[in-house]
């Protein structure tokens, strides 16, 4: 570790929203808490295991509250029959839990959104007794992004629960280290086959940190403006019971006890919504996320190592830019997806460009330090990473599920988990360490253990980008003797044709990419 947690966190006057109670009853301008325990969860199988265990302990007066950005009732948690996602919840309501959910509305599915599997979602929940809120508070480009769950337990605080990360509760999650692909599929782009191989990440928290996930719960659920302005669809949502006249939701109960050595801070983003609407708890928005991450990237000196969906633009590249400019010894290593998700020229192309962009920014100023980076499963399909995981220095580490985007950062609303250790611990055996060192071992067919020790980020990028060269090689020689070991490939330049992209630029801008912030902060520059 190097630095205290105030260099390396920002303070609640840094969080730049002086209307949300998340960091209320901390001490001074503190915007963390201690004594927690993180514990990532790779891959959507072993989250969804651990999940459906913990909703299976609920019992009389337990809480379970949670949201993501898609989902659906009949993914199987375990993938045996029984574990549906409604007949687990629906299991627990039996027993006396308390069920809440905010669902996201979502867009119409004639743009590719699941507006219809969300509506289906709600009505089932509430069939069974849950309070469902269909939270349609984005901007009109906008989403609900963020993915978490917290169990509160009456009887005994020691056992709760908070997950978060990128990992929706939904078809197309549920695939583990062999990247065969959740059975239960969905439908993206034909590079990655029938049943796209995924990756992502959540973490499990335990520890007074899951009073501030449940706050962050809380201040959506009982903030008062209208949870959608079409009068349709409030018609609607009164008939069904998914309105803003929703069950106040019981007293909060004090944080749980310490349970491990982590400190943890909590990171958000939500837009300003536009003109007469705006959240309680942050009307003017909050951009913590762009925030940390900035304070965070002034720190680090020998590596990134940074797992995302997109990656995207020249303005939001700028962060990594001016952290390499800055530590001449700084090594990025950047794992993407191969090919975006969605095909088309509406789709792919506006995706690729906003790619095209960061990789050009990057690579001029620094080409030998910064690799990009893609991953295949052992069969060699490509593998969608999902993933919005980014270690700095083995010091401080994220999941969550924002991207390194500007919507991500600025648009839809987003929570991620920042985690340092709060104890000096050997080289290679704290958090940030361990959460690095299982993800660069499956990468490359190794045991975790093989990376651990004192980080060498020249040492560790040479090896990553080398497996990767090999992996091209053997591919590009027609797959001929024995298969290098690893997943790594090197991502392909992204091309857009030169006559498409104003088209591509236009929707970029507009539609994939778009900026959240109040128009001052636009103008003035920077993200906050």
């Amino acid at each position: 570790m190097h630095g205290d947690h105030a260099s390396w966190f920002l303070s609640s006057v840094e969080r730049g929203n002086r209307h949300t109670v998340l960091d209320a009853g901390k001490p001074g301008a503190t915007a963390w808490s201690l004594g927690n325990r993180a514990t990532p969860l790779v891959h959507g199988a072993t989250y969804f295991a651990e999940l459906a265990a913990c909703l299976a302990r609920t019992g009389p007066g337990d809480l379970v509250l949670f949201t993501d950005w898609q989902g659906n009732g009949d993914e199987r948690l375990t993938g045996a029959a029984g574990s549906e996602l409604v007949a687990v919840l629906g299991a627990a309501i039996r027993r006396g839990a308390d069920v809440r959910a905010l669902i996201w509305r979502s867009h119409t599915g004639l743009f590719g959104y699941s507006a219809e599997d969300h509506l289906e979602l709600a009505d089932q929940l509430q069939e069974l007794g849950a309070d469902v809120q269909l939270d349609m508070r984005v901007r009109p480009a906008g989403a609900h992004h963020q993915k978490f769950v917290v169990i509160r337990h009456r009887d005994d605080p020691a056992r709760d629960v908070a997950f978060v990360g990128g990992i929706d509760l939904c078809h197309g999650r549920r695939d583990d280290g062999t990247h065969h692909g959740d059975p239960q599929a969905i439908d993206i782009a034909a590079e990655y086959g029938a049943t796209p191989p995924w990756h992502d990440a959540q973490v499990a928290l335990h520890g007074p940190t899951v009073a501030d996930v449940e706050t962050v719960f809380r201040e959506r659920w009982e903030d008062t403006s209208p949870t959608t302005r079409n009068p349709v669809r409030r018609l609607r949502d009164a008939r069904a019971g998914h309105d803003s006249s929703n069950r106040p939701l019981p007293a909060q109960a004090p944080p749980p006890p310490p349970a491990g050595t982590h400190a943890v801070q909590l990171l958000r983003t939500y837009p300003r919504l536009g003109i007469g609407w705006a959240y309680d708890f942050a009307p003017a928005g909050e951009r913590s996320v762009a925030r940390g991450y900035t304070k965070a990237l002034d720190q680090v000196q020998s590596l990134v190592y940074l797992e995302d969906q997109f990656l995207w633009g020249d303005q939001m590249s700028r962060v990594l830019a001016d952290a390499l400019e800055r530590a001449p010894d700084l090594h990025v290593v950047a794992v993407l997806p191969m090919h975006p998700d969605q095909e088309g020229a509406l789709n792919r192309d506006p995706q690729l460009l906003g790619r095209q962009r960061a990789i050009r920014r990057l690579r001029a100023v620094a080409p030998d330090r910064i690799a990009f980076l893609a991953l295949e499963s052992p069969a060699g399909t490509p593998v969608y990473v999902h993933a919005k995981v980014c270690v700095l220095d083995d010091d401080w580490a994220t999941i969550g599920s924002d991207n390194f985007c500007r919507r991500s950062w600025t648009c839809d609303s987003e929570l991620t988990v920042a985690v340092r250790d709060d104890a000096d611990l050997p080289a290679g055996t704290g958090y940030a360490a361990r959460l690095r060192a299982t993800l660069v071992a499956e990468h490359l067919d190794r045991s975790p253990d093989v990376e651990a020790g004192p980080l060498d980020g020249r040492a560790l990028f040479t090896t990553l980008t080398e497996a990767a060269d090999a992996l091209d090689a053997w591919h590009a020689g027609g797959r001929r003797g024995p298969r290098p070991p690893g997943r790594l490939r090197r991502l392909p330049e992204p091309v857009v044709p030169r006559w498409r992209r104003p088209l591509a630029g236009l929707l970029y801008r507009f539609v994939h990419d778009p900026d959240g912030r109040p128009w001052r902060v636009r103008l003035r520059g920077p993200f906050w």
